[in-house]
């Protein structure tokens, strides 16, 4: 690659001054890292390209052994998200960053955080200590899109479902009392109206999303949640869902998502240096690349948000960067995204295992899930 890439994820020559705490959209990855590792098939020696977000998957990544990880964001609060974690793999055992994250409850996340000041460079450090009411709440609870589950966790699930029935979907238990429950006990009129109303476009474009999310989206938004919902209590096991047990209880109870998991830790310590990551966004970054550079990349949801013109071109970009064989990854939200035909020469969809993998994709409420393969 033909830049310099730094450790340092707010150090932005144009705007020296710290972001504001409203910037962390998204204090966790809610894409299923064992979907996109099992997906994207990292080998050792591989150059990855991540979307940031908060980070997990990025460390996720470093699971597989590849060379070399870079995660890019243009958000300079996400990028301190990932900054924190790396300081907190570094200086924390596995049990003290779960707290630090939120997925335990704790009463000393600011100690555990002064621990992990010295691993942080000078600006994400001072991001943080702005702001020790988001350490002290969780660094994983922070983002909008977090709160917008908290709000509905705190002042929405109680009047429709009882702390009991919650306990109940969340012990699991085989397919067929999965779906009786969930038919006969939780799926109540209450349960799909307030679940219409409450993730419905108009809803979600004021508590947990951009209005500008949507600006490609088609049709009612709330049904096709209410129908991914099903599926996930349903036909996945929610006793292994982490994501569906922080929907529900703002906490990880028996499930981790992967980079959180105690078999990764040491493996993720251990490869820390592996990892870099940049203040840009995707087009930026990959005009300066050379080609045929890098083998694998996480590309999360990023083009739900942009026109089709616009992603055709991503993919001219990613294509020419890719080497031979290299594979895309990504997910459709409501937004349908998949290679033009007008590229099938360079571009090779893989959809027998993206499906099988999106059937198993915990993180349920995305429509797709998406791999592409270079062309050799």
């Amino acid at each position: 690659m033909n830049e310099t890439e730094t450790t340092d994820p707010i150090d932005d020559t144009r705007d020296a001054s710290l972001p504001s705490a409203d910037g962390i959209r998204y204090a966790q990855c809610w894409e299923d890292a064992d979907v996109l590792v099992e997906g994207l098939d990292v080998q050792p020696g591989d150059t990855c390209l991540s979307i940031a977000s908060a980070g997990d998957n990025a460390l996720a990544l470093l699971t597989r052994d590849p060379e070399r990880v870079v995660a890019i964001d243009m958000s300079p609060a996400q990028l301190a998200c990932l900054a924190l974690r790396v300081a907190a793999y570094r200086k924390l055992e596995h049990h003290e960053l779960l707290e630090l994250i939120g997925s335990r409850p704790s009463d000393r996340r600011a100690a555990l955080y002064g621990r992990c000041r010295s691993a942080l460079d000078e600006t994400p450090r001072r991001f943080w200590d702005a702001h020790p009411e988001l350490v002290e709440r969780g660094i994983g609870t922070v983002g909008q899109f977090e709160q917008y589950f908290r709000i509905f966790r705190r002042w929405v699930l109680p009047w429709i479902q009882s702390d009991e029935r919650i306990r109940r979907l969340l012990e699991g238990g085989d397919p067929d009392e999965r779906r009786r429950f969930y038919d006969e006990t939780w799926a109540h009129w209450r349960w799909r109206l307030v679940f219409r109303v409450f993730f419905s476009r108009f809803v979600m474009s004021r508590l947990g999303r951009e209005p500008d999310f949507f600006e490609h989206v088609e049709g009612r938004v709330a049904d096709r949640l209410l129908g991914r919902a099903r599926y996930a209590f349903t036909e996945l096991d929610p006793s292994d869902n982490p994501y569906l047990q922080w929907i529900l209880t703002g906490r990880h109870r028996t499930a981790r998502p992967l980079a959180l998991r105690r078999e990764h830790f040491e493996t993720i310590r251990a490869r820390l240096d592996r990892l870099t990551w940049v203040h840009a966004s995707l087009e930026d970054y990959l005009e300066r690349q050379d080609a045929n550079t890098i083998d694998r990349f996480n590309l999360s949801d990023v083009f739900e948000y942009v026109s089709e013109p616009r992603y055709h071109a991503m993919l001219e970009q990613l294509v020419r960067v890719g080497r031979p064989g290299g594979r895309l990854a990504y997910w459709n939200l409501f937004v349908p995204r998949s290679r033009p035909e007008s590229m099938a020469d360079r571009l090779v969809p893989r959809p027998e295992r993206a499906d099988e993998l999106h059937a198993q994709d915990r993180a349920f409420f995305y429509g797709d899930f998406v791999l592409e393969d270079v062309a050799t």
